[in-house]
């Protein structure tokens, strides 16, 4: 088993054994457990939780533990990100560098919002991600929705209620090859540009624009991204946008958390935001400072 993009069944049985570890991890970080304390609580031998978990996060255990702690955190928060001065300023048809993707973020016009997608056809399958199943849905324009998803139902349940008037086509593996590049490593992505065509408020599109701006493996507070908009003192109004993100990962609201360090909550679960950061963190310390790839 290597990182690439894993589908088998016993990979999603992989998948759920290393989100109770994470969970695991997140709850008793201040104890730093060991990995035989791990390896008892996930029921799994040392040698085979080490393998599993290494291939998986590209980190051992105790490695992945160490970029999820608090002071870990907090020390990331303190050192500063370049967090974008010029990103909400580019405008609709603008873009920033988010990983070593090139992402550009389009807001959906007044009226289509007001319409309900009335016109629009949207094509939506839910593939298999290394994070868990993934919902991910496309117009001719681009990317209008990518959601973790427990069940099939519930997310095509939710796309109707996004878009009420449109016209929902599921095509089954229509986002594999999407899928499988976003979460390969950082040295074997490739591809063209993604397009983004997202519906929000003006203020939850200059939230989302500027969240294409925070480095890969960085982390900035709510209060530093309300003041990198302009809006020092809505960092309550901030955290709501945030929370509205309907595209995970590649608009990167798991890399905002709260001022101490704590990782706060996340749309699609706590464990799911730790699993991401540690993830994403460790990935970039095993590339070469002047290799990482960075916003």
């Amino acid at each position: 088993m290597d990182l690439q993009l894993q589908t088998h069944p016993e990979d999603a049985r992989d998948y759920a054994r290393i989100g109770d570890a994470i969970r695991y991890l997140v709850a008793h970080a201040t104890e730093q457990p060991q990995l035989a304390d791990l390896a008892a609580a996930v029921h799994l031998s040392q040698s085979r939780l080490q393998r599993l978990f290494t291939c998986w996060a590209g980190v051992s255990p105790k490695r992945f533990i160490q970029q999820l702690t608090c002071e870990a955190a907090k020390a990331r928060l303190a050192a500063g990100v370049p967090v974008l001065p010029l990103a909400y300023e580019l405008g609709l048809s603008g873009g920033s560098r988010l990983h070593d993707l090139f992402v550009t973020l389009e807001a959906m016009t007044p009226g289509e919002y007001q319409r309900g997608g009335a016109g629009l056809e949207i094509g939506w399958s839910v593939e298999a991600s290394r994070f868990g199943p993934l919902l991910l849905a496309q117009t001719a324009r681009g990317i209008c929705a990518l959601q973790f998803v427990v069940d099939e139902a519930g997310a095509e349940t939710w796309l109707h209620e996004q878009w009420p008037q449109a016209r929902l086509r599921r095509q089954n593996g229509q986002g594999r090859a999407l899928a499988e590049r976003l979460f390969a490593p950082l040295s074997l992505r490739d591809g063209p540009p993604l397009a983004l065509r997202v519906q929000g408020s003006n203020f939850q599109i200059q939230v989302w624009r500027a969240l294409l701006g925070v480095p890969y493996g960085g982390l900035l507070s709510y209060g530093q991204l309300a003041a990198s908009i302009g809006r020092p003192q809505a960092a309550r109004a901030v955290g709501s946008a945030v929370g509205a993100n309907p595209v995970a990962w590649l608009i990167p609201c798991h890399r905002v958390i709260r001022a101490e360090g704590a990782l706060g909550q996340y749309r699609w679960g706590e464990a799911r935001k730790a699993e991401l950061v540690g993830w994403e963190s460790a990935q970039l310390a095993a590339q070469p400072q002047d290799a990482a790839w960075m916003a």
